[in-house]
């Protein structure tokens, strides 16, 4: 008779869980990751990226979950042996698969995109080029994750790539209002435009005002429900470090000697150059009768010349190429006039942090701090810095008076505007620059997740079906045992 009553008691506990109201529950939406590779002309870093699977119109909300400086120089360095190029992501490579859960490695999409000191190197030799990027790619197809290519960027992909950034970080595109409980679009006054100044190129990217620019300017973009047409241009080799070789070969041809003057360099600070050192880029092997032939060398002697040094940057550019138009920055480059407020970063912002003209000190005061640096000498600034590269430290007052060219003579920008050029290079914990927009972009192209729905019971009855199974049981088995 108990093990009747038993079955009878189990008989009754399936007809009761058969009654319980069951509800459909959403499960919360799982975390994406996305690696980004930003293989530039001086240096490589890695970004790991992170979002939810479920979106706000369509774009992720990423935020950045790692940075990793890639050591050595940029994968264009190692033309002459490819396979570094790729054991050079190693060690980067294996940081991030250890933030990313292990069950997710193999659907985190990986990318690499390099930028102007790839652009070169494709430019004199396009077959070097590619074998670099073979290299990195077998690099990367060794790792459990979901590579989705190494590519050359176009130099206005970077610059409206780090336009996104800029604006995505500064909750330009859209922000959370906790009043009205949803993501609102602040209004488009609150764009900022982007300047970025890299080893090989620099980049400008800015939403003009109207319809001033023509659609073959124009780069468009959808982004959280929204279209934007922005105008960006790249100009390769006018980054810092091919403008100073290019300063450099103008100095030796215009008077070729075993020494030569250099009105940017300290006094009391000498340099040894090769002149095969301008056949290795396109941006200064060009033919040129007034340079010595062979394989000479030639010592660069350091004249501390603050004027000196801005009247032999400003014959880098040709400005009489524009005419009498005023729309346009040098070479013939048409540019709608500066609108708003912009984001100089890169070697923009390490520059004047040098020189600690970050913190939105106006044009006067910069102009004083470049000529006090320019006219120091080599004594004085290698023993007050003492911690700083010495072979970065003598090129300051170089590349500080470039930057002053390139943003008031080239761009435009005037005593007013200045005051609308903010130095930095990170936003809130993320760093500033075209990865984030890359990633940003590509999640459009990643369909958004539905949310995870499950049958579930309610939790009030379920609690109460398991307290009725326990004391049943309970009683079957004393009726059992008595």
């Amino acid at each position: 008779s108990a093990i009747m009553g038993a079955l009878v008691a189990l008989s009754v506990i399936a007809l009761v869980l058969s009654l319980v109201k069951v509800e459909d529950v959403t499960l919360p939406p799982t975390v994406k990751y996305g690696l980004v590779f930003d293989a530039g002309s001086s240096h490589t870093s890695l970004f790991v990226y992170e979002w939810d699977s479920d979106k706000e119109n369509d774009t992720g909300v990423v935020s950045q979950t790692l940075s990793c400086d890639v050591q050595g120089p940029g994968i264009s360095s190692y033309v002459h042996d490819p396979p570094k190029a790729g054991d050079s992501l190693r060690e980067c490579l294996d940081k991030a698969l250890k933030v990313v859960p292990a069950a997710k490695h193999r659907d985190v999409p990986a990318y690499l995109g390099a930028t102007a000191g790839m652009r070169l190197l494709r430019e004199q030799n396009s077959s070097a080029a590619d074998q670099v990027l073979a290299e990195v790619t077998q690099t990367m197809r060794e790792y459990p994750v979901d590579f989705k290519g190494a590519r050359i960027l176009t130099g206005e992909e970077e610059g409206a790539y780090g336009w996104i950034t800029i604006n995505y970080l500064l909750d330009s595109f859209t922000k959370f209002s906790p009043k009205a409980h949803m993501w609102l679009r602040p209004e488009s006054a609150n764009v900022f435009g982007a300047l970025d100044l890299g080893g090989a190129s620099t980049q400008i990217s800015f939403m003009p005002e109207g319809s001033v620019m023509n659609q073959n300017e124009a780069t468009k973009f959808t982004l959280y429900g929204y279209n934007y047409n922005i105008y960006t241009h790249s100009y390769l080799c006018y980054g810092q470090n091919e403008v100073l070789k290019r300063l450099a070969k103008e100095l030796i041809a215009s008077a070729p000697s075993t020494w030569v003057h250099h009105p940017c360099y300290p006094k009391g600070y000498n340099e040894t150059v090769h002149l095969s050192s301008f056949r290795t880029s396109p941006c200064t092997n060009r033919s040129d009768a007034r340079l010595p032939l062979g394989d000479r060398t030639v010592t660069l002697e350091g004249r501390g010349s603050a004027s000196g040094c801005l009247a032999a940057v400003r014959e880098l550019f040709n400005f009489s190429a524009c005419g009498q138009s005023r729309d346009c920055t040098f070479d013939g480059v048409h540019q709608p006039p500066l609108r708003g407020r912009f984001i100089a970063f890169s070697a923009f912002y390490y520059n004047f942090k040098f020189l600690n003209l970050t913190e939105g000190q106006p044009l006067t005061t910069a102009r004083e701090a470049i000529e006090q640096l320019c006219t120091r000498s080599w004594e004085d600034l290698s023993s007050s810095y003492p911690k700083e590269d010495p072979k970065r430290l003598p090129k300051y007052c170089a590349n500080a008076n470039y930057i002053l060219t390139l943003l008031l003579d080239a761009y435009k920008f005037n005593e007013t505007s200045w005051n609308n050029i903010f130095f930095q290079m990170k936003a809130g914990s993320a760093d500033v620059g075209w990865t984030l927009g890359y990633m940003l972009n590509l999640t459009n192209m990643i369909p958004a997740e539905a949310p995870t729905r499950v049958k579930g019971h309610m939790p009030s009855l379920w609690a109460a079906a398991i307290t009725f199974i326990i004391l049943t049981l309970v009683l079957g088995l004393t009726a059992l045992l008595l």
